[in-house]
């Protein structure tokens, strides 16, 4: 066994009504004015001033921006930032899914040290601490609450960058599972799908270990055994919790192993043709799990067993069925099934695959992969079948 080491240094609470316990958090963290990122439905709903008016009735004062937008552009995390410095907050509140709570991550960064978010680009560019911050997801879906990644959309490249660190971290995570029992049915299986693919792909990556092997096949089950349910009905108290522990799970596990061709080949997607990230994934996903079946020895098995709703054999086991049950789950959700029906130009594939394998997922994916893979699982996503 190769060598391995992990580590969750943030306190993490999960209960209903547990946006209650903001005040405290903020305290614990110094805070004498915070400033909380979100996006404009949740600014329209009523939910960012719930945030505001449990801040202030703690003797906390509160700025904002809300302005967020899906695949967000260096362009929005400039203005934040701008908005944050303008604030005087000492505290960041990231409050909504995985596109708030990125830029949020970018905004901690520039707030304490400067300059634009292009110049942290990669891994290990972030000096020191940034911003304190507390992470509130919305959605059951990117785990970006326990991740050390912020992914932001550079539309002068038509390219996602990532910035990676540990310091991005957010020191606190609230989860509320009321918070999901209101999201639209799309968001709802979009995120969930993403969810699934963080799992999947982090469990039977090159870079996995025992310990992001536990939190992935827990997040498997817990989203195996509830996304329908979740979708069908947002509502649904038993599944809404399930969702979202099994985002939590998955974004441990990915956190600590990585992910593969799925998320390196769905960032340019979304980067060329503002395709939302969870359904780019969940196109691209039985596609990219049959090509990476010639790798498997017998993974695929523990995944079929959690997502699969009728029992099977390991001996009766075959690869293919792995990848037929998720485009059955995609077929449930209301997921096309190709990477056309969401607008994705086939004349556009050779600058996707070039962008793709700048991804450091591809170096950890069961199977070596050449950008003429990548060509070709682009154009076979982009098909009927």
């Amino acid at each position: 066994m190769d060598p391995f080491s992990f580590s969750v240094p943030q306190n993490i609470c999960f209960g209903w009504g547990m946006l209650g316990k903001l005040p405290d958090m903020a305290r614990e963290l110094g805070a004498k004015k915070a400033f909380i990122v979100s996006g404009p439905h949740l600014d329209k709903s009523g939910l960012v001033a719930r945030c505001s008016e449990s801040l202030a009735a703690a003797g906390i004062e509160s700025g904002k921006f809300t302005e967020t937008e899906a695949n967000p552009s260096t362009e929005t995390v400039e203005r934040a930032t701008e908005e944050f410095k303008k604030s005087g907050a000492d505290v960041i509140v990231a409050f909504g899914g995985g596109s708030p709570i990125d830029v949020a991550k970018a905004v901690a960064l520039l707030g304490k040290y400067g300059g634009k978010i292009t110049e942290y680009e990669g891994v290990g560019k972030v000096p020191g601490p940034v911003v304190p911050m507390i992470a509130i997801p919305i959605t059951a879906g990117t785990g970006s609450e326990v991740t050390s990644f912020s992914v932001i959309t550079d539309h002068s490249r038509n390219y996602k960058l990532t910035v990676g660190s540990a310091y991005l971290l957010p020191q606190k995570v609230l989860l509320d599972p009321e918070l999901i029992t209101s999201v639209p049915k799309n968001t709802a299986a979009y995120c969930g799908a993403d969810a699934m693919v963080h799992a999947l792909e982090s469990y039977i990556s090159l870079a996995s270990s025992p310990f992001s092997d536990m939190m992935a096949l827990k997040a498997l089950e817990l989203i195996g055994s509830n996304l329908k349910a979740y979708v069908a009905d947002r509502r649904n108290r038993e599944a809404a919790e399930a969702m979202l522990q099994g985002s939590l799970f998955a974004g441990i596990a990915f956190s600590h192993a990585r992910l593969g061709n799925v998320h390196a080949m769905s960032h340019p997607v979304s980067a060329y043709f503002d395709v939302p990230h969870g359904l780019a994934n969940a196109i691209i996903l039985p596609t990219v799990v049959d090509f990476n079946a010639l790798a498997d020895h017998g993974k695929y098995y523990e995944i079929y067993r959690r997502i699969s709703p009728g029992p099977v054999s390991k001996d009766a086991f075959r690869t293919e069925m792995l990848s037929a049950e998720i485009r059955a789950l995609n077929y449930s959700l209301d997921i096309p099934s190709t990477l056309w029906e969401v607008g994705v130009d086939e004349e556009r594939i050779p600058e996707m695959a070039a962008d793709a394998m700048k991804s450091g997922n591809i170096a950890v994916n069961p199977r070596s992969t050449t950008i003429d893979d990548i060509e070709e699982l682009y154009r076979i996503s982009s098909r009927s079948f």
